[in-house]
């Protein structure tokens, strides 16, 4: 009897410890935001070693696209098991994943000031994330990623906090230049972009990658390593190149890949272990 005991107590501790050695993922935990007046929803990916452990992590910021919300890149992009693998074949580092819900904001400050949704990512969530888990605070632990519409405010991110991030990676990003956009206002897009940028040009100029690349003082470059990556049957794909030609004749350091594919989770499956792969070897490097 003793001896059955003993083994039910080594079978029960055993479970337990297994259950520790695993990563977790937490869907749809919300925190209240004072700049938006509501509840903003967020998936969180925690590395296998995070109960068992005291240190703290990277982080990568991981933005979903549009009319998809928190979840998505966790039941459609497969990211637990893409990042498990990555991490158990040592080609991507222990981190933490952050997928907040940005709904149909484009990650911008709408230009009315109704909705300040890139205030609220850097003044609340970004410190809410660093309070509420063990993330390391600091730029050169700090990545940012995204696809379509997370791909474009990835970039924009980046642009507007060139401090903040020490990684960026746009996968099919919803880039545009302005003749896009002016058609995009009036036809396909016509209530969502006048409601997010207004009239005339100037707040969309404000966000516009193509216009802040453009503008950017090439003695102060930001100190952001980017991996820029676009199926070759996307949509999406002109916009993606004509950011790449400008980094190239503003000498800003990237990397532009374009494979075989479209503008689907296919390809941004099979895209997101080179962007864990990416962002690690940033991390490596602080």
């Amino acid at each position: 009897m003793k001896n059955k005991v003993c083994l039910s107590l080594i079978l029960c501790l055993l479970v337990n410890l297994a259950g520790y050695s695993q990563s977790a993922v937490f869907e749809s935990l919300s925190f209240d935001s004072q700049k938006l007046g509501r509840k903003v929803s967020y998936s969180i990916y925690l590395p296998s070693d995070y109960n068992t452990s005291k240190r703290n992590y990277p982080v990568l910021y991981l933005l979903h696209g549009y009319t998809d919300n928190e979840t998505n890149w966790i039941h459609m992009g497969q990211m637990k098991t893409i990042t498990d693998r990555a991490i158990a074949n040592e080609e991507a580092v222990p981190m933490i994943i952050v997928m907040p819900d940005a709904w149909d904001t484009w990650y911008v400050n709408q230009y009315d000031g109704k909705v300040p949704y890139e205030d609220m990512f850097f003044e609340e969530l970004i410190p809410y994330m660093e309070k509420t888990y063990r993330v390391r605070s600091n730029q050169e632990s700090r990545a940012i990623a995204g696809l379509s519409m997370g791909g474009y405010g990835s970039f924009l991110y980046s642009l507007h906090h060139p401090d903040m991030f020490c990684a960026c990676a746009p996968l099919s990003a919803a880039v545009f230049d302005d003749s896009v956009m002016d058609t995009r206002k009036a036809k396909s897009h016509k209530d969502l972009f006048n409601r997010l940028f207004g009239p005339g040009d100037e707040h969309w100029h404000k966000n516009s990658v193509e216009k802040i690349l453009s503008d950017w003082d090439e003695n102060k470059l930001p100190n952001i390593r980017y991996y820029i990556d676009c199926g070759d049957k996307d949509g999406l794909l002109e916009g993606n190149f004509q950011v790449h030609q400008i980094m190239r004749q503003k000498n800003i350091k990237h990397e532009f890949r374009v494979h075989g594919g479209g503008h689907s989770w296919t390809y941004w499956r099979t895209a997101l272990p080179e962007v864990l792969k990416f962002v690690s070897q940033t991390f490596s490097r602080s």
